[in-house]
């Protein structure tokens, strides 16, 4: 009983040191993700469990002589490290202030308005699980082309209270590496933020690989975007005003679909649909698809077998082109739409230097609209919990997507 103690209070340390210092390998780096993404988000939470379980193991005599003071000096180990990390989200908020100060060519205002979420409640707060509220209705499984399959549907999301003018729309695309997720899943907290304060938001579906084969995951989102922009008005939403939003797999397909718009190439049978959006948000995108050993670094060459063997399901070598024209970094003009660009420094499955040659690159060749928002200690798919770091980054984005709305105006 002592060593089984000793050894999960031992588990408990080294979880905490993962979201601190992941491993950023190949063979464990998905089990660091998780383990590190876990532990960060939900970094409050544990602390509290794991300082009762100490405090009852320390006053306890379940556990005695060695092994007592062993397990428990690792536990409070582990709940000051939890306590940095919760500190660490909590300071994520002036890090978005700072990052949308230094957007150019213009700064983003930030107010403590943006940073009051309308979202959420006493529970949510204290689980850090998003859950429905009343107020934002849900009209689901909206098919966005009519073949009847689960791959080409949407959700709506969008206020009760009535309102006379059409309501600006985000649409948002999922992650999951091209082959898993749905529309149900990610970036809930957001939504129902935006829908709190006025906004229509789209989250789609689309074909994921094994079965799609790219660019039929392009494709697709081309096809809700066109959907939105002849169609949203009917559930309120305006068609002149659609930003893209997007997560790891899914910020790649939202930053490819607001790079490239209108381009035959991923518009088959649709080419005269207009897809041109108004702005798009990245967070931890995959904004490079070749495996570039100057962004992608050693976690290239895996990316791009899976790339080659599930989702392209053809061979770099023969075919450069296809991941250069999958690759946003690649496909950036001087007449890109604006983009605010997040990402984690401790993220292991998307490299930071991903995101920073492509704000490199952006700001290079367009003078378009560009904040980028490196958040320290932050792993993959920080959006998911309502955590105060997914918390921060919605209030990043609000008024990142209001200054857009200001934008328009001003030049209307």
């Amino acid at each position: 009983m002592n060593i089984v103690m000793v050894l999960g209070a031992l588990f408990v340390v080294l979880a905490v040191a993962t979201a601190y210092l992941p491993i950023k390998n190949d063979k464990v780096g998905p089990q660091s993700f998780t383990i590190g993404w876990l532990t960060s988000e939900l970094a409050a939470q544990f602390a509290v469990v794991f300082g009762v379980v100490s405090f009852c193991l320390a006053t306890s005599s379940v556990a005695t002589g060695w092994a007592k003071v062993v397990a428990t000096s690792l536990l409070v180990v582990g709940v000051i490290g939890l306590i940095g990390l919760h500190l660490s989200a909590k300071r994520s908020i002036a890090v978005v202030r700072s990052g949308l100060a230094s957007a150019k060519p213009t700064p983003v205002l930030f107010t403590s308005e943006h940073a009051t979420p309308r979202y959420g409640h006493l529970l949510q707060r204290i689980l850090a699980i998003p859950v429905g509220r009343r107020s934002v209705e849900v009209v689901k499984n909206i098919a966005y082309l009519s073949d009847g399959l689960r791959a080409h549907r949407l959700d709506v999301y969008r206020s009760k209270e009535e309102s006379t003018s059409l309501k600006p729309v985000l649409l948002y695309i999922h992650g999951g590496a091209w082959v898993i997720g749905d529309k149900r899943e990610q970036a809930r907290p957001m939504l129902y933020e935006l829908s709190q304060r006025g906004w229509l938001c789209l989250s789609i579906n689309y074909g994921l690989s094994p079965k799609a084969t790219w660019p039929q995951h392009v494709i697709d989102c081309k096809a809700a975007i066109a959907w939105a922009k002849r169609e949203v008005a009917a559930f309120g939403g305006d068609p002149d005003f659609i930003v893209l939003a997007g997560g790891s797999a899914g910020g790649h397909l939202a930053s490819l679909c607001a790079l490239t718009p209108n381009d035959p190439m991923f518009q088959p049978g649709f080419e005269e649909a207009d897809t041109t959006v108004d702005g798009c948000i990245s967070f931890y995108g995959v904004l490079e698809m070749t495996g570039d050993q100057q962004s992608s670094g050693i976690h290239g060459r895996s990316m791009v077998k899976m790339l080659e063997k599930t989702v392209m399901k053809k061979s770099q070598r023969e075919n450069p082109e296809v991941f250069v024209a999958a690759s946003p970094l690649h496909r950036i003009t001087p007449s890109a739409p604006p983009f605010l660009v997040f990402q984690g420094r401790n993220d292991t499955l998307v490299p930071v230097e991903v995101a920073r040659q492509f704000v490199d690159r952006f700001r290079a060749v367009t003078q378009s609209q560009l904040a980028y928002i490196e958040l320290p200690l932050a792993q993959h798919a920080f959006d998911i919990f309502s955590s105060p770091r997914c918390t921060a980054t919605t209030a990043g984005a609000i008024a990142f997507l209001e200054h857009l709305q200001s934008q328009r105006s001003s030049a209307n």
